[in-house]
């Protein structure tokens, strides 16, 4: 690639190294903010949630407004609004004005982020360049929610509130450069689209996300005020169902149902949500445990977390090369089982482990996260006690070895897909021709949430 061409890469990959270090850092500043605001344990996990939320219920539909209304107009509007209420959000001095300005901030990702990676897509010629492209982007995500731990807590020192202040300088900087290096949209080609945006569907999407997580933090109440647990996650349900129907009777739906009947899409989907589910999971209750049961400063946890950073290293290094000679499939396998371990051998965990106890759990953690997240890009395109916190734990082990089942069988179905063409995943690389994993030939479900949008 020339100058140009990773100068625009770097606007892209700093545009999701933004987002990573963004939720990281107000992962680890949680403790400190739900002192400081007297929030209760509920509305302290809604603050994370609530990005999340914002994120996962709109990227559909801004995978197709990326479409409709331009990749260059869509990056450079929501990383503005990104920009915008990150920063309101360190003014915040309730906890529901906190929860706004990140959903708010997640909304804005759900948008921006499909752009970019359209525009990566459409930016880079398919095939090792492009691969190269979506590996390092990838990578930066990773390195950025890793970094984001330790960055996190060194601020968290200085006032939670720069938790929130400092993304704004960063995405400020981003903005500008990419005023000049996104190129402007091109005339589409092809047979002609529809111009129409899926709302129902979309309405759908997000409310059925909303409920469901609503009625899952409802849960730590038990059976008290139960029936509203129950209704949200039944009226939440009810809506996946409507969201079905919608997108299969639509003449433009956001999600062509399709699309799940490959293996490998499926396979790639469902391994994000555990391996991003048990990792997120497992930071939070560490952060909680080292912070409050523990009563370590924010600046030690930053540095006892530091080891969790390097999948910056390991992602666009090691991992490239794990990728060409194993293929996708082998490589998630065993970012699935390093995760696995790493979380089971936590679960002993007591009032007074040292950091050397916990050191193998974190090394493992971080090397597994840079071997799952960039592959399966690729592939997919108040206080508690210490019984609460093993109980906690638990959550995590267990998604790691459900993804560890998901991984085996995509390492199944690459042996069989190898053994029909005859070729190899390991070996040549992937400018062989043959020796290349088909997952890296064509990455199909990188370009699912853009393309099929389109």
């Amino acid at each position: 690639m020339g100058a140009r061409a990773w100068a625009l890469l770097l606007v892209l990959c700093g545009t999701v190294f933004l987002e990573g270090i963004d939720i990281a850092m107000v992962a680890i500043a949680i403790p400190s903010i739900r002192s400081d605001l007297g929030l209760s344990t509920a509305t302290a996990a809604w603050v994370v949630s609530a990005y999340v939320l914002g994120y996962a219920g709109f990227t559909l539909l801004g995978g197709r407004a990326a479409d409709l209304l331009g990749r260059r107009r869509m990056f450079l509007v929501w990383l503005g609004v990104f920009l915008v209420f990150s920063g309101l959000g360190g003014f915040a001095t309730e906890g529901w004005m906190l929860v706004v300005a990140r959903f708010v901030t997640g909304v804005a990702a759900a948008f921006m982020t499909p752009a970019a990676m359209s525009i990566i897509t459409t930016s880079y010629e398919e095939g090792p360049e492009r691969n190269k492209a979506l590996l390092v982007f990838a990578g930066t995500s990773a390195g950025g929610f890793s970094l984001g731990l330790v960055v996190g807590g060194l601020l968290t020192e200085l006032g939670w509130q720069w938790v929130f202040f400092t993304p704004v300088f960063f995405a400020a900087a981003i903005l500008a450069a990419a005023l000049r290096l996104v190129p402007p949209a091109q005339a589409p080609t092809g047979p002609k689209r529809s111009r129409r945006f899926d709302l129902p569907g979309a309405a759908a999407a997000a409310g059925a996300m909303l409920l469901l997580a609503y009625g899952i933090v409802r849960l730590e109440h038990g059976f008290a005020d139960w029936p509203l647990t129950v209704a949200a996650v039944v009226v939440g349900l009810l809506l996946i169902a409507a969201f079905v129907g919608i997108e299969r009777r639509t003449a433009d739906p956001l999600v062509r149902l399709g699309i799940f009947r490959t293996g490998s899409v499926v396979r790639a989907g469902l391994g994000s949500l555990l391996y991003l589910g048990a990792f997120m999971g497992f930071q939070f209750v560490l952060t909680l445990y080292l912070q409050e049961l523990r009563g370590w400063p924010s600046w030690q946890t930053a540095v006892a977390m530091l080891v969790l950073g390097c999948d910056v290293l390991l992602s666009p290094t090691l991992t490239p090369r794990l990728v060409r000679r194993f293929g996708n499939a082998r490589v998630i396998l065993g970012g699935f089982l390093m995760a696995f371990a790493a979380y089971a051998l936590f679960l002993p965990v007591g009032a007074d482990w040292s950091y050397l106890a916990m050191f193998p759990t974190l090394l493992l953690a971080g090397t597994g996260f840079a071997l799952t997240l960039g592959p399966q890009m690729i592939a997919a395109t108040d206080g508690v006690d210490l019984s609460a916190f093993r109980v906690a734990l638990i959550v995590p082990v267990v998604m790691a070895g459900l993804g560890v089942v998901v991984a085996v069988v995509g390492v199944r179905g690459a042996r069989k897909g190898r053994g029909a063409s005859g070729g190899h995943a390991g070996g040549s690389g992937p400018v062989a021709g043959g020796g290349q994993p088909a997952a890296l030939r064509e990455p199909a479900a990188v370009r699912f949430p853009v393309s099929d949008a389109r």
